[in-house]
C-alpha cells in the first residue's frame, strides 16, 4: 500500500489541505493528519504520527518564514517558552515508546480525541472578541519583555498588545510539549490555548508564534520515533511534500481573514477530529 504511485498522490493531497488549515491554525498539519490517516486510510496510528511529526517540521519551516517576514510572529516569546515545549517533548516521546510496546494504542486515541475537546469551550467563549480583553500588565510583561505590535490588514490599523501570566504559559507549554512527543503532533492546539487564553495573546500573534515553535518540538520528538522505527521515510516523505505546499498557501489566506474566523474554524476542526477519535479508542470504528 504504500509503495503505490497513488497512494502518494493521495498523500500528499491530503497533506496539502492539512497544511492550509495547520498554517491558519496555527496547530500544525499534524493535528489533522493523524486522525485522517489512522481513521480513514487505515495506516497504523504509530505511523501516522511519525510522518506527521516530520510534517509538522515541513509545516514550520514553510509558515513561519513567511509570519515572521509579516512581523506578526513574536520570536523572543516563542524562544522563551521553547525551552518548556522541549523537554515536554522529550518526556512524551519515551512516554509513546512505552505505550505502544505494551500494544496500548487505544489510549493514544482517546486522550488525542480529550485534548481536541478540551480546547472547544475556551475557543467558543473568546470567539465573541476580535482582540484580547483588557487585562493589566503583571511583574512578567515586565521582565520577560511581553509586548510587541503587528499590522493587521483586515482590520486595517496597527494592533499594540501586551502578554500577562508567562508562569502559566510555560506549565501549559510542558503539557503542550508532553503531548506532541505522545501524539506525534506539533500540539499547536495546546500552544495556542496557552498564548491565547493563558497569555492573552492576540489570535493571530498565537497562531503564527505557534507555528514557528511546533517545528522545534517536533524535531525534538520525532529523533526519539526515528530511533525507535516509528517513522516509514515514504509516507513521511509524500507527507512532508503536501504540507509544505498547504502551509504556503494557508500564509497567504491567514493575513485576509479575521480572528473571528480563524477561531470558528479552528473550533468545528477540533469538534469533528475530536469525537471521532475517542469513538475509535472505545472500540467504535470508521
Amino acid at each position: 500500500m504504500l509503495l503505490s504511485i497513488e497512494f502518494f498522490i493521495l498523500i500528499i493531497l491530503i497533506s496539502a489541505l492539512s497544511g492550509v488549515l495547520g498554517a491558519l491554525t496555527g496547530l500544525g498539519g499534524a493535528t489533522f493528519l493523524v486522525p485522517i490517516y489512522s481513521l480513514y486510510l487505515g495506516i497504523p496510528i504509530v505511523y501516522a504520527s511519525g510522518a506527521s511529526l516530520i510534517s509538522t517540521i515541513a509545516t514550520s519551516s514553510g509558515a513561519a518564514s513567511a509570519y515572521i517576514k509579516d512581523r506578526i510572529t513574536n520570536v523572543r516569546i516563542g524562544m522563551g517558552l521553547e525551552i518548556a515545549t522541549t523537554t515536554g517533548s522529550i518526556v512524551g516521546a519515551l512516554t509513546v515508546a512505552f505505550i505502544y510496546s505494551h500494544h496500548l494504542e487505544y489510549i493514544i486515541y482517546i486522550v488525542f480525541g480529550a485534548v481536541l475537546l478540551s480546547q472547544v469551550y475556551v475557543q467558543l467563549q473568546r470567539s465573541k472578541f476580535e482582540l484580547p480583553r483588557g487585562f493589566k500588565p503583571d511583574w512578567t510583561t515586565r521582565v520577560f519583555q511581553l509586548y510587541g505590535k503587528y499590522y493587521d490588514i483586515v482590520l486595517g490599523q496597527e494592533v499594540e498588545y501586551f502578554g500577562v501570566r508567562w508562569w502559566l504559559g510555560e506549565i501549559i507549554m510542558f503539557f503542550a510539549g508532553y503531548i506532541s512527543g505522545l501524539l506525534g503532533i506539533g500540539s499547536g492546539a495546546l500552544k495556542v490555548l496557552g498564548m491565547d487564553w493563558a497569555m492573552n495573546l492576540p489570535m493571530k500573534v498565537s497562531t503564527t508564534t505557534s507555528n514557528f515553535m511546533i517545528g522545534v518540538t517536533a524535531a525534538t520528538g520525532s529523533s526519539i520515533y526515528w530511533i525507535f522505527g516509528y517513522i516509514q521515510p515514504f509516507l513521511a516523505a509524500g507527507t512532508a511534500i503536501g504540507v509544505l505546499i498547504g502551509a504556503f498557501i494557508g500564509t497567504k489566506i491567514l493575513v485576509r481573514v479575521r480572528n473571528k474566523t480563524i477561531r470558528y474554524v479552528f473550533t468545528l476542526i477540533l469538534v469533528f477530529l475530536g469525537i471521532q477519535m475517542i469513538l475509535r479508542g472505545l472500540g467504535y470504528g470508521f
